[in-house]
């Protein structure tokens, strides 16, 4: 039930118009476990933080869409305060939820919902959001960034934090991930270390930033042994 605020100051070499503040939440795990109450705690404490930019990195739904309209949570989403918008890819768990119905969810609570796609924000500022791996036929890195302006920041959104080297070799600046909750419970938190590159925190790649976020919500029990919900707070400024 503590939320640990994690505080990152990231510097790019590319030009930013202004610097940025940027909550990163992922892996909210909506459903009948997670509800309104809980919601509303993360909302306000993304609010209190005044962002500039709010970007969510997959599994904002459990297991299905129906508890999510019953207790109406997308119009507590919209209650996010956010300068810039909230942006959003898929997880893994939107395609257990049934992807259409995920998505219609996501447009609905007010999210910009990228899906191999990319958006260019008023600082000048690329976002893109991968489709999850769950879709075998999703867009490699390289076809997603080659038509942007590589002279301007990128971030890149992917829930699972696998080939961290594609972001440093197509001049991403940014990449946030989720997925692995370091491993939610001790010792499975080792067994995630051994999968992924990074499970859990900050990697630098060459002039790659990337985090990987262990969640803000839980999947399955409620608790956490070991690890913590989190969420990021990042301040993105030009060095």
């Amino acid at each position: 039930m503590n939320k640990r605020r994690i505080h990152l100051k990231l510097s790019i070499h590319k030009k930013l118009t202004n610097p940025l503040k940027i909550i990163v939440i992922s892996d909210l795990h909506l459903g009948y476990a997670i509800q309104k109450r809980e919601l509303i705690c993360w909302i306000n404490k993304i609010n209190n933080e005044q962002p500039d930019l709010v970007l969510i990195v997959g599994d904002i739904i459990d297991t299905n869409v129906i508890p999510l309209r019953y207790f109406e949570l997308e119009k507590y989403l919209k209650k996010i305060k956010s300068r810039l918008g909230i942006y959003s890819c898929l997880g893994n768990h939107e395609y257990l939820s049934g992807v259409t119905d995920s998505i219609d969810f996501i447009k609905s609570a007010g999210i910009n919902l990228l899906r191999d796609s990319s958006v260019l924000i008023d600082t000048g500022v690329y976002i893109v959001g991968r489709d999850d791996r769950t879709n075998g036929l999703r867009k490699p890195l390289s076809e997603l960034i080659k038509d942007l302006d590589t002279s301007k920041p990128i971030i890149v959104l992917d829930h699972q934090p696998y080939h961290l080297e594609e972001s440093e070799l197509n001049q991403v600046d940014v990449q946030f991930s989720g997925h692995t909750h370091q491993g939610q419970v001790w010792p499975i938190s080792l067994i995630a270390n051994s999968i992924f590159e990074k499970s859990h925190g900050y990697l630098k790649k060459g002039n790659t930033h990337i985090y990987v976020s262990s969640g803000i919500g839980i999947w399955g029990g409620r608790f956490r042994i070991g690890t913590n919900s989190e969420y990021v707070v990042v301040d993105l400024f030009q060095d």
